[in-house]
This record gives structure tokens, sequence and C-alpha cells, in this order.
């Protein structure tokens, strides 16, 4: 691999020993062979412990400290594991301790820095990038998803073919340690509170996600959402550097007649591109297999990455006929005696709650929500739910919060409480009427009862799937 600066890495300290830690040691001890690295450090952190995992780094020639947040000696560069705060006593130490700090996705920028699109947000990222590798791929592009989705991009990097394009989904964790990672296309969708336990203030929060920004260039493109004050507040900063900045519009908005560059859904239910002066239509709305308002805004953002990529417009048009729902985002799961099953596990935040819930006709939705209590402000997502939705079944350890913000906002929404997630599933089909969307969406994240929004989004299709069985034999 050929570095941005040929620089020698030297000796490198590795924080975390998660799949992001191991990933990166594993392929910084390849690079010894090219002596450009000398040494490979990693520390775990203060839970860490000997296993499986240290004993194959060990083996490959790295040395590897468990149990403690404490690091010793020396080191030319750190590569942090996104999980580890900047505001951590964890990081502090490594800082104190090396010459550069940086994360994963700035690491594997610097080791192939051509073709990359950055993707941003609170919610939408894992849909958009995906979209967008997609779009690519349907214009001929080698094109991989990588980055917060779940492909390390340093392991993307390694085996890079020619000619392909990283389309990265950055996290603010992993955009919080960059420093000259420079996409080519950048895009940001929203920023709505979430993380602060890791960023502290919704500012830090904020400030990390225009890093995505930081590098880019006049001949470069970000897109940036015209639907918060923050991503308003960035726009105008983007501005005032002349850079091309595609306003990436909220329903029912449309661009002024002279603005240069834009995106938005027509009064007709077109979705157009703007880009330096230019309208390039697309297609109608109702014609997407992914449905909502804010799917409409994810496949503009991802259409204007891949114009600005240099995809064809007919290519585009077919790749966004094309697309399907991803797992765990508003995925259909089913439907017996005239009641539908959606699953959106991935809904771990108030915002992406308030957003699902576009994809359905109102009074039609039994939506379960809760799992572990993030703490976040409830009243906007309570309004939204008492709205949209005709039933709520809260469960979980964020539950009963949830219930009594629900019950605060009055009206004709009936609020039900449950245990668990299996509990919740049945209560709202006891609820449901034909016609209806049972809904998880459920705004938390899910470490009350399962391991992540994952597992918890597979066990309600799972439940599903017994629940639709036993309803046919009635």
């Amino acid at each position: 691999m050929a570095n941005v600066d040929d620089r020698v890495w030297g000796d490198v300290l590795v924080l975390g020993l998660g799949k992001t830690g191991e990933a990166v040691a594993d392929c910084l001890l390849d690079e010894r062979q090219e002596g450009r690295v000398t040494s490979v450090t990693v520390y775990g952190g203060l839970k860490s412990k000997p296993g499986e995992a240290t004993r194959a780094l060990e083996s490959a020639g790295a040395r590897v400290v468990c149990g403690t947040e404490d690091v010793e000696g020396r080191y030319d560069v750190a590569v942090v594991s996104p999980g580890i705060s900047e505001f951590s006593d964890f990081f502090a130490s490594a800082a104190a301790h090396a010459t550069e700090v940086i994360g994963e996705p700035e690491l594997a920028w610097r080791e192939s820095p051509e073709r990359w699109v950055g993707i941003t947000g609170t919610n939408g990222k894992t849909t958009t990038t995906t979209l967008t590798r997609d779009l690519l791929r349907a214009g001929g592009c080698a094109a991989e998803a990588v980055g917060n989705i779940g492909t390390m991009a340093i392991g993307e990097v390694c085996r890079r073919a020619p000619g392909e394009w990283l389309v990265a989904e950055l996290s603010s964790f992993q955009l919080a340690t960059t420093r000259h990672l420079h996409p080519r296309v950048a895009v940001l969708l929203n920023v709505t509170p979430d993380h602060l336990s890791w960023h502290k203030t919704m500012e830090n929060y904020a400030a990390a996600k225009e890093k995505v920004f930081a590098n880019l260039e006049p001949g470069d493109l970000a897109v940036v959402s015209t639907g918060d004050d923050w991503c308003r507040a960035i726009i105008g900063r983007l501005e005032a550097r002349d850079l091309r900045v595609c306003h990436l519009l909220p329903a029912g908005e449309a661009p002024a007649a002279d603005a240069p560059h834009a995106a938005w859904q027509r009064s007709d239910g077109m979705l157009v591109v703007r880009v330096d002066g230019v309208d390039t239509e697309l297609v109608h709305a109702a014609d997407l297999q992914i449905h909502g308002s804010h799917n409409v805004e994810n496949a503009l953002a991802a259409s204007a990455a891949a114009l600005a990529c240099g995809i064809d417009v007919a290519d585009v048009r077919a790749g966004l006929a094309a697309f399907s729902p991803l797992e765990h985002r508003i995925e259909p799961c089913g439907s017996a005696a005239g009641i539908s099953f959606v699953n959106d596990s991935k809904a771990t935040n108030t915002d992406a709650v308030s957003k699902a819930l576009t994809a359905f006709a109102p009074g039609t939705v039994v939506i379960l929500l809760g799992g572990h209590d993030k703490g976040t402000e409830l009243e906007d997502m309570a309004a939204d739910v008492a709205a949209d939705a005709r039933v709520a079944v809260c469960f979980g350890e964020a539950g009963e919060r949830i219930a009594a913000a629900l019950e605060a906002q009055g009206g004709t929404l009936q609020v039900l409480r449950a245990q668990h997630l299996e509990d919740a599933l049945d209560a709202g089909i006891a609820a449901a009427r034909p016609g209806d969307t049972v809904l998880l969406s459920p705004a938390c994240s899910s470490f009350d009862e399962f391991g992540g929004y994952e597992e918890r989004g597979r066990v309600f299709k799972q439940l599903v799937a017994q629940r639709i069985s036993q309803m046919g034999e009635k």
C-alpha cells in the first residue's frame, strides 16, 4: 500500500481490543515487512483480559497490554478505537505518550486516499452509504461500503482494487479523530441529539460531524441537509469557504431559482438534483422501494453523490428503483390477519422514530418503544408518536419514562406497558386492527436485553414469524 505521504509509521500504539483494534493491529503488523512500522503495541483497556485474540496478536509480533488504561512508553502515532471517547482518561493517557492520535478511518485514508465518499449524520447513514455504493456499482464502478457500516476501511484498503471507490459511513466517534481525511464528496444528513455521554455536549457532537468537510476543496462537493439548525449553521461556514454545497431540502421545500446546487422532491413527486445550475430529474418518490420522507432525502443525497462521482443519470435512476430496504431499517417482516409487521430496530434515538413514522399513514401504527434508557429528551418524539400512532407499547428499562412522556401529550393515543420485547409484541398484536402496522422502532439502544440492535431486530423477526404462524392456524 502506498501511504499518502510515504511516511514511516514507526512505533504505533493501538487503543482497544475490539474488532477495530484487532483489524488495525493486523494491518500494521503486515506493514512491518515493508519497514514502515517498527513496533505495534496494543492496550486493551481496564476490562480487557488475555485470550485467544491477544495470543494471536502476540504471535504475529504485537505487544499486548491488558487490564489497564495507564499507557507507558513513547509512540509515533496512536490509533484509537471509536468506542474510546476523546474526553476519557484512556484517550488522554494515549495522547500523552504519542506524537499524534488518529482513528481507523484516518489511518485508512492516509494509506489509500483516492476516490472516497464520506457520509455522516445522526440518522440515515447506513441506508445512504449502501445506496451510494449501489448507485456507483450501477454505473459500472467498483465500489465498497466501509466504516461504521461494519466493513473496516483499513481492511478494504489492504485488498483495494484499482479504481475502486470507498463509500465510508463515518460516525461522530470516528470523525472526532480525523485530521487529513479528504473525501471528494461529503454528505451530512442531519444533526440531532445523540451520543452525548461520549461527546459531552451537542456542540462537540456537531463539531465532530462537521469534520467530514474539514479538508474539502472548491472542486469537491458537500451535500448538507437544511433540515435542522446545526446543519444550516454548517452550510453557512462551508459556503464562506467558497465550497460547492448542495442543499438537501426537506419534504415540501424547493430551492431558490438561482441556487447553484440543491436536491429536493418536486411538488409532483419527482426527485431532482441540481449541480452547477443544471437540474437532473431522477425518479418519482412513489417509484422507490424505501418509504418515508427521510428515505427520500437519503435517496437524494446518494444520487447527488453518485452524479458528482460521474455516474450517468440513467444508471442512477435504475439503481434507485432497484434499491430495497435494509435489514433493521423499516424492514417489512411479514403480515397476517391484515396486520403488517415492520422491523426498525436500528432506530436507536428519538429522531429516527419520528422519521420512521412518516412511512405510514397516520393512525395505522402500533409502535413498540423501549430498551436501554439513554436519558435523551423525549418531548418532540412523544408529540410525533401521539400525532401519528394509534397505540404505543412501552417496554424495557426506558419503558416507563417513555410511557409517561406519551401520556403527558394527552389526546387519543393508547399507551400500554410491557416488560420485555416479546411481551410488547404480544400486547401490540392484541391491540392491532386489520390495516394496522406493528412497528418496532424503539428509540433506545438494546443493551438492557440484547447485545445490539442487530440481535434485537433478528429476535423480533423470529418472534413475528412464530406469531404469524400461530395467527394463520386460528
